[in-house]
């Protein structure tokens, strides 16, 4: 799939903050998520594109042209804005067909225009309301279609949901789901919320300090991290440190971590190498005793601690100097009765060990930061 915009190698200096060699593309009709804490530099990297930071060094593309040098208005780019930034002065038809204005077209094809757009996302109703008349998620699907109404490149998202409470957010992840299907409009949505990933995008890109630290689909990303920032970003509570003592040609082998042997399979490792795994907490099934299944890992854990989280439970085990993590359903921890102190097994599947780092045969220079066992407390 060809790309539509391309950023290579951009840095941009801010004096007390800057962007540092940022390369990735972003698939035409596809949702590309742009993750990362608060003051990661994801808005930074978004205003660049839009042509509102000029670079100290690299490009921007989009359709394969160099538009580093274009003022904003010429890149045919959408841009919903965190507070929307609509014009309290405008009634919402206004506020919609602004963009179309200075298109050389008619009342009678711009109001057709604000009509469909509208209609799409149900506020047809609501055209000659006041702007401080709407409820939050009346002002973002009014923002929404005046991006939209312009059939823009590509749609820019600035964490456009996180002024909504979590109801809000839900219906318009849905709704920009299927606007955006429908349309066949590609956007890059700056996020900080994982929930948006997994709601929406086909493409994920992890961004910290103004680095571009992975980039790939959800699932490459959140099952397969890269150690650090991003295990932590994503939820990757076990991040284990081992070596490889056993492995075969069909991608079965067996690392030993903290003197527990963990299994793993569909992962074609090299003898004696040294690498980086992950187990997600809610792989891991809990058990009083070991169970007559096919799960080949069955790890016998003191738990160390238990934290309550709605309507799931966190469980900490410990088995000698290796500790686990595993969520549960209240229920299920009620029935176990696995309050700290008592005993428990960890059981997880081979094909549920992710390689982090040490994959394909290669031996890995791993960061001396990584302890061997990695919660994403001290991440």
């Amino acid at each position: 799939m060809t790309d539509i915009l391309s950023v290579q190698e951009l840095s941009v200096d801010l004096g007390e903050f800057s962007l540092k060699d940022v390369s990735f593309g972003v698939p035409e009709g596809s949702y590309c998520c742009l993750l990362g804490a608060s003051g990661a530099g994801k808005s930074v990297l978004l205003e660049t594109i839009m042509g509102g930071f000029y670079p100290e060094k690299g490009k921007v593309f989009l359709r394969g042209k160099d538009v580093t040098s274009w003022p904003p208005e010429k890149r045919k780019l959408g841009i919903i804005f965190q507070d929307y930034m609509l014009f309290p002065h405008l009634n919402v038809f206004e506020n919609i067909a602004f963009g179309l204005k200075g298109k050389g077209i008619t009342r009678v094809e711009y109001e057709e225009k604000v009509r469909q757009i509208s209609t799409q996302l149900h506020i047809q109703d609501l055209l000659h309301r006041d702007i401080s008349t709407l409820s939050g998620g009346e002002q973002q699907r009014t923002a929404l279609a005046r991006a939209l109404i312009t059939k823009p490149e590509i749609l820019l998202m600035d964490e456009a949901f996180s002024a909504l409470d979590l109801l809000s957010r839900e219906k318009m992840r849905k709704l920009v789901r299927s606007t955006i299907k429908e349309l066949g409009i590609t956007v890059l949505h700056v996020t900080h919320d994982s929930e948006d990933v997994w709601a929406l995008a086909d493409q994920v890109a992890v961004i910290h300090e103004g680095k571009l630290l992975q980039h790939g689909t959800p699932e490459e990303v959140f099952c397969c991290p890269r150690p650090g920032y991003v295990a932590g970003l994503v939820g990757a509570r076990n991040v284990l440190r081992g070596r490889v003592e056993e492995c075969d040609d069909m991608g079965n082998s067996v690392i030993e971590t903290q003197g527990e042997c963990i299994y793993s399979a569909g992962n074609w490792l090299l003898k004696g190498s040294e690498v980086i795994s992950s187990v997600r907490p809610e792989d891991i099934m809990v058990a009083r005793e070991e169970m007559a299944i096919s799960s080949r890992n069955q790890i016998r854990v003191t738990i160390t601690d238990t934290e309550r989280r709605g309507p799931l439970v966190w469980l900490t085990g410990t088995h000698g100097k290796l500790h686990l993590h595993a969520v549960v359903t209240v229920s299920s921890y009620e029935s176990l009765e696995l309050d700290p102190g008592s005993e428990a097994v960890f059981i997880f599947k081979a094909r549920a060990v992710q390689i982090l780092e040490g994959s394909s045969g290669r031996s890995v220079d791993l960061p001396s930061s990584i302890p061997d066992c990695v919660s994403v407390e001290d991440i």
